[in-house]
This record gives structure tokens, C-alpha cells and sequence, in this order.
């Protein structure tokens, strides 16, 4: 008897949820939903009930309106952007690890690389606001670090949402900072067995439960070795409670609804304009609804009771979609992303995409930057089981800006129409190659003058510079080299040998410039 009080004991401690989640459990399967889409979103019933609408009407108008899934395509479009440009990784001491670059290729043991896991963890981050992260390492009685590398046992990630981490708690140090000290998450879930895990700093424990019969299978109890608990929590935006973010998508997904709704009233608007209602008296036989369908009326019936058809008037459904309209341009606004669609951009001024650019390039960068801090937070965990103090660096894109081609090239045009001065307009000449992605010929001339030197390619960002004629000057030269005025200049320098400057790595110069590094022959 003691043992089944035990064990239901253990039952409710293992499906306790603290008031945080509870109090937002529902909102998130809304947002998983909202993202989902499909059957899920059919299955979550977020069409309005009409007054005296039946079981059966209700699910064939649910199964009947289709879903325009804003929210998946807004995050979708953060994603591609985000990590359109991969992050660069530097790993300190372990640079060329072999564990270090198998964790790169296989994050998860899943096949998935750590590029493909962080783009999951920036996903379900923005339509949940956080995720959580476990780093954890199989305890496979292994001695050495071969003997780990030949088992394959070596840290590895795993990602759980909101919905599946049901309590945690957080405790302050003496320092002044907070570190993670419970949590409890749904590990597994097969059929009607749940595998949930509850972390401390001195235990882990482990419930195997029957949710049908609602009690616990089994329960172990590991020691938790580490001594902390190996777990991240990823947030696309942070709020001010711990532990919990801000959803990306929170009002866009109440906007997806109100347009779900709306999508319903036009089909039924439409079902009843090409299928108007025919109101008759009870001793009508008017079954069916056939071309050319024969009625029967009752003998001697009132003229004034004879059928006739409810006229709709379909103007309202142009209303609707004016009002779904809206709602998009507002699902824009809200993410910032109204520049980026292609029907706004015809209604934007040039000022309004600008804006525009610049604040989805500012959610973009904080996005970014939070990313980030979770992989540090990832990586010092890894490095702490391998036995080694972080000492790496990540850096994740911080600038998204975008730039309105069309715009950008009217303007050039128009210069170049304006601008009479040949050194002015081979400049607006190399803007336009660069807004279209063209490689330009000083970019390739310096291309070609290092590797005739055996030197690196040049970065085409680095070609700020150019002589009157077009030729790049070289980036080794300081700003201050400038055609000279006096007497002193390249050709009389005594850094001057055959063309080139000793004095800066033997760039290429012209006799008749010069800069303040000058020395008299004499004095080298």
C-alpha cells in the first residue's frame, strides 16, 4: 500500500507544471498550431461557432476553410535571411578537434548538421519565443578519448519546446547571477507511455509513465555527476520573465485567425449566392436541389404561402476581402516585412522602404545576436565535458540590411545622365556594377597583380580607391597617398624600387605621387 502511494505520489510530481506554464500552455499550442497549419489547425477548432450551427455543419465548415498560413511564411522569411550567410565559428584550443568538427557535421545524431539545428532552433524560438536546449554525453564506461572517438560517445544536442518542458527553476548566486537549478521535461512520448526527466544539481530522475492508466511504470534515479544542469534556453526575443520569450508571432497568429474566420463567411457567402435557401411551407415537397427540380405544393395552398427564394446579396464579399487585405498589410507592418513583399513595394515610396528595410535589418540583428549567445552557452557546456575551458569565438551576422535595387539604380541612372565629369561617372560606373552583382575590372586587375606576386586575393571591399584612370590603387597604401604637389614624390622616395613601395609590402605606386611615410634617397 505504501509503495502504490509512492508511486502516485511520483505520478503528480512527475505531471506538475509550474504556474508559468500552465498560465501559457494553451497560447502555445495555439502558436504550434498557427505555424503547423493543416490538420492540426482543423483539429484545434478556431472557427467560430454560428448560433444554432450543428456538430456536423461545423466540421464540414471546418474542413471546408482553407488556412493562409502568415505565420509560416513570415518566419520562414526570417529563417532565410537569417541564415543566408552562415556563422563563422573559431574554436580556440580545439581548432581541428576531431570531436569538435563531428559535432559540426552530426549535432543531434540525427544527421542533422549544427547549421541545420541552430535554423530549427531559430524557428520554433520565434513562434514559441524561446526553446530549450540540452547538451548531453552518453556515459558509456569509456577510459580514454579513443576509447570515447571508437564508441562515438561525444556530446550531442537535443531540442525541446515550451510545450514539452513543464517546470523549471531558477536560483541567484552569489555573484549576482542566475544559473538553472530544476527542470523537469517530457522526454518521450510512444502511445500511451511517457518518458519524463527531472534534473538537479545532486540528481537525475527518470519516470516511465502509463498516461491511459494514469501511474508510473518505473522510476531510476542517476547521479547527477556534473554537478549543474547541461541545458540552454534559446530566445528569439526575451521578456522579463526567465525562462520564458516573446513570440515573434503572437499577434500575427490572432491576425491569422480573424482572416481564417473570414475566409469561412466568403465561402458560405459564395455557397449561398449560387445556392440560395428556399423557404416553403411545411406540406412543400421540395426535396433536392436539381436542375429543373419538380416542387409539389399542397393543394389549395395561399397564394401568399407560395415558395420562393431567398435573394443574397453577394456585395459583402468584396467587404471581406478588403478586410483580409488589411489584415495582411497589418501582418506586414507588425513584422516588418512590407517592403520585402512585391506588391507592396509598388505602393512604398522610396523614404517608406528604406524604413522598412532598416527595421526588419534591426529584429533581423537581435535576432542574430541572441542566437548566438545560446550557441556560446552550447559550446561552453561541450568544451566543459571535454574537459576544457571555452576559449572560442561565434559571430553570427549582425547586418541584414537589404537594398531596393530599382530604386538605388534610377537614382545612378540619373546621375550618370547629370554628371558630365569622367572620373565622377566611372565611380557611378562601378555603383552600378556593384548593386547588380557584377565583379569589377579593378577587382580582377588586382586579382591578377597578386597572384603574379604569390599574394592572397584581394577582398573587392577593400578597393575603395582608384586613380583618374580607373586603375584600383592598392589597399596597402595609407589614405593620405594622393598625387603630389611639391617637389617630393614616389619617384625621388627612397621606398621607390622599379614602381613599388618597399616601405608598404611593395604595393604598386606612380612616380608622380606621393604620401607622408617620404624619405630623401639618402636617408635608406
Amino acid at each position: 500500500m505504501a509503495e502504490l502511494q509512492t508511486f502516485q505520489n511520483a505520478y503528480l510530481q512527475a505531471t506538475a507544471g509550474n504556474t508559468t506554464y500552465s498560465r501559457n500552455q494553451l497560447r502555445w499550442q495555439f502558436l504550434l498550431a498557427s505555424f503547423t497549419g493543416g490538420q492540426a489547425y482543423r483539429e484545434g477548432a478556431y472557427l467560430q461557432r454560428y448560433a444554432l450551427e450543428s456538430d456536423s455543419q461545423y466540421a464540414v465548415r471546418l474542413n471546408n476553410t482553407p488556412l493562409d498560413n502568415q505565420v509560416r511564411s513570415l518566419i520562414s522569411l526570417y529563417t532565410s535571411f537569417l541564415f543566408r550567410t552562415e556563422p563563422k565559428r573559431e574554436f580556440g584550443s580545439l581548432e581541428n578537434n576531431f570531436t569538435i568538427e563531428d559535432i559540426c557535421k552530426d549535432a543531434d545524431l540525427d544527421g542533422r548538421s549544427l547549421n541545420a539545428f541552430m535554423k530549427d532552433v531559430a524557428q520554433w524560438s520565434a513562434v514559441f519565443g524561446h526553446v530549450w536546449i540540452a547538451v548531453a554525453k552518453p556515459d558509456v564506461g569509456a577510459i580514454t578519448m579513443a576509447d570515447e572517438q571508437a564508441m562515438n560517445a561525444r556530446p550531442y544536442l537535443s531540442m525541446y519546446n515550451p510545450l514539452a518542458v513543464t517546470d523549471w527553476r531558477w536560483a541567484r548566486q552569489p555573484n549576482g547571477g542566475y544559473q538553472l537549478e530544476y527542470i523537469k521535461y517530457v522526454e518521450e512520448v510512444n502511445g500511451t507511455e511517457t518518458v519524463v526527466k527531472e534534473w538537479t544539481y545532486d540528481t537525475i530522475t527518470t519516470y516511465n509513465l502509463n498516461t491511459q492508466q494514469e501511474r508510473v511504470i518505473d522510476m531510476t534515479v542517476e547521479v547527477n555527476g556534473l554537478g549543474y544542469l547541461p541545458f540552454v534556453c534559446a530566445y528569439a526575443e526575451r521578456s522579463p520573465v526567465r525562462g520564458l520569450g516573446n513570440s515573434l508571432v503572437d499577434d500575427i497568429a490572432d491576425q491569422q485567425r480573424m482572416i481564417y474566420n473570414e475566409l469561412s463567411e466568403v465561402y458560405d457567402s459564395i455557397r449561398l449566392d449560387t445556392h440560395p435557401s428556399l423557404v416553403a411551407t411545411a406540406g412543400t415537397n421540395a426535396q433536392g436541389a436539381a436542375a429543373g427540380q419538380v416542387i409539389t405544393m399542397e393543394e389549395n395552398l395561399d397564394p401568399n404561402l407560395k415558395p420562393y427564394v431567398l435573394q443574397f446579396e453577394g456585395g459583402q464579399i468584396d467587404k471581406i476581402y478588403t478586410s483580409i487585405n488589411n489584415r495582411k498589410k497589418m501582418i506586414d507592418s507588425m513584422g516588418n516585412v512590407g517592403a520585402v513583399r512585391a506588391t507592396e513595394t509598388r505602393e512604398m515610396s522610396g523614404i517608406a522602404i528604406e524604413t522598412e528595410f532598416q527595421l526588419l535589418n534591426a529584429r533581423l540583428s537581435s535576432i542574430a545576436d541572441n542566437l548566438e549567445l545560446a550557441e556560446e552557452q552550447i559550446w561552453s557546456i561541450i568544451y566543459t565535458y571535454m574537459g576544457y575551458a571555452w576559449d572560442g569565438e561565434i559571430d553570427y551576422p549582425d547586418n541584414f540590411a537589404l537594398k531596393n535595387t530599382d530604386h538605388e539604380l534610377a537614382h545612378l541612372k540619373t546621375a550618370s545622365e547629370i554628371i558630365q565629369d569622367p572620373v565622377k561617372r566611372l565611380l557611378i560606373e562601378n555603383a552600378v556594377m556593384e548593386t547588380i552583382d557584377i565583379e569589377s575590372p579593378e577587382h580582377e586587375l588586382l586579382e591578377e597583380q597578386a597572384e603574379q606576386q604569390g599574394l592572397p586575393e584581394p577582398d573587392e571591399d577593400e578597393i575603395t580607391r582608384t586613380y583618374p584612370d580607373g586603375t584600383p590603387i592598392s589597399p596597402e597604401l595609407p589614405e593620405a597617398y594622393d598625387l603630389a604637389t611639391g617637389a617630393e614624390n614616389c619617384k625621388n622616395c627612397g621606398y621607390y624600387v622599379e614602381g613599388l613601395c618597399t616601405r608598404w609590402n611593395n604595393a604598386p605606386v606612380k612616380a608622380t605621387w606621393w604620401c607622408a611615410a617620404w624619405e630623401p634617397m639618402t636617408n635608406i
